[in-house]
């Protein structure tokens, strides 16, 4: 189709017709803040969703995009609080920052880690440069660069959704940003909540390498370490398909609490597991594992990976070890080592050490007797237990200190002597 020649003078001149299509992502982002800013049109397929509801949040708390940003650092009273009260998030990553900030060194990068509100708590040592201004200016300790401060930034977007994000130039929200780029990723802590955001910045000049998977690589293995750092008293599972995946950034981790249920899960454990359910009944290491809280204790006992499979059917490698006391004492309360007495009498006889089966296998006439006493001690105990709970096999469960998992291989047992002896007699 030919251009109107009427139009061709025009081209590049103020009354020239607006353009629709952008072939560069700098063209985008303009189109997307016309469009949004000016038009209140929203800009969908120009720029990330992330960003437009960022535009959305600022909007209504700051109304002139050209105004200067503060970067004001806190209060050295709220500082030393923050610093002290993010100490653990600190040193689990004291040791990836370190490399991050190695890696980085040819570049002008800036590697920086903010509690949970947006407050700096660490930034790479080597200041800014001259032709960073605003790196200059932002990037010290005690800095609060959350979203309702200085606007869209990745850092901000991910300290206001929890979701890893990547925010270049204008789709800043200020315009004073529009120099920036930077790429960050979420840190979580043991109860899921947001712990703290890695972020990488670039001023004056784009990245040339692939920053938000660098981010979100060394920000996996920051979170892996706060986990287990906040996990004294769990059992701490590692688990993959592959062994060669166990102790790297792809590696699965579940902590387990003494009462057989699992508290908590990384990513990729969520991933091969399906996920983490919101009920705590449907928690149990037997539900979801296939295994039960004696057998995954057991392989503690063993440095190298052992392969298990899952009670999805899945086949993997796993290392197990006990974050609790030096005596393991949290879970013998719960469910007895092998060679240990049983809680409250009801922990699998199959537990029993060999030296002492070897006993009985020698003649001790007594042992059936014993036996049948402590099935028969474990059976009335589970029976009025369950009955002064209603029938609640996790009320039960947590009065006996055992896991849910547990209660039901006796139910079950018992049902299934019942069926034999029914069948027996017929």
């Amino acid at each position: 189709m030919a251009l109107d020649r009427s139009l061709v003078g025009r081209i590049g001149t103020p009354d020239a017709p607006r353009q629709l299509f952008a072939s560069t992502p700098a063209q985008r982002v303009a189109l997307a803040r016309r469009q949004f800013f000016e038009e209140g049109v929203r800009p969908s397929g120009l720029v990330g969703e992330a960003v437009i509801q960022s535009w959305m949040r600022c909007s209504r708390t700051h109304a002139d995009r050209q105004r200067i940003v503060p970067f004001d650092p806190v209060t050295p009273s709220r500082l030393h609080a923050t610093l002290a009260r993010n100490r653990q998030l600190l040193e689990a990553a004291r040791q990836e920052l370190g490399q991050m900030e190695h890696a980085l060194a040819g570049t002008d990068c800036r590697v920086i880690l903010t509690d949970r509100e947006g407050v700096v708590v660490h930034v790479t040592q080597h200041p800014a440069a001259a032709h960073q201004p605003v790196l200059r200016k932002t990037a010290r300790v005690g800095v609060n660069i959350a979203e309702h401060i200085v606007g869209t930034t990745a850092p901000g977007i991910v300290a206001s959704t929890g979701q890893a994000c990547t925010v270049d130039g204008a789709e800043h929200y200020f315009d004073l940003l529009c120099h920036m780029q930077c790429a960050a990723a979420p840190i979580r802590d043991v109860t899921g909540q947001l712990a703290g955001v890695l972020d990488l910045t670039v001023e004056a000049r784009r990245f040339g390498f692939d920053a938000a998977s660098m981010v979100s690589l060394y920000a996996t293995t920051i979170e892996n370490r706060l986990l287990q750092a906040q996990s004294r008293d769990h059992l701490i599972l590692r688990f993959q398909a592959s062994p060669t995946l166990l102790g790297t950034p792809l590696e699965a981790l579940a902590g387990i609490a003494p009462d057989g249920t699992i508290a908590w899960l990384n990513n990729a454990g969520a991933r091969l597991l399906g996920r983490l359910p919101e009920a705590a009944d449907e928690r149990d290491v037997e539900f979801l594992l296939g295994h039960d809280l004696a057998s995954l204790l057991r392989l503690g006992r063993r440095e190298a990976a052992q392969p298990l499979r899952l009670a999805s059917g899945l086949g993997v490698w796993v290392q197990a070890q006990l974050k609790g006391g030096a005596d393991g004492a949290d879970f013998r309360h719960a469910v007895a080592m092998p060679g240990e007495a049983a809680p409250l009498a009801i922990e699998r006889h199959d537990a029993m050490p060999a030296a002492q089966a070897s006993e009985h296998a020698d003649g001790d006439e007594a042992a059936p007797h014993e036996q049948t006493t402590l099935r028969e001690h474990s059976r009335k105990l589970i029976e009025e237990t369950l009955a002064a709970h209603g029938g609640n096999v996790s009320q039960a469960a947590r009065q006996l200190r055992v896991s849910r998992g547990t209660l039901y291989r006796r139910l079950r047992g018992w049902r299934d002597e019942a069926a034999a002896v029914a069948d027996a007699r017929d």
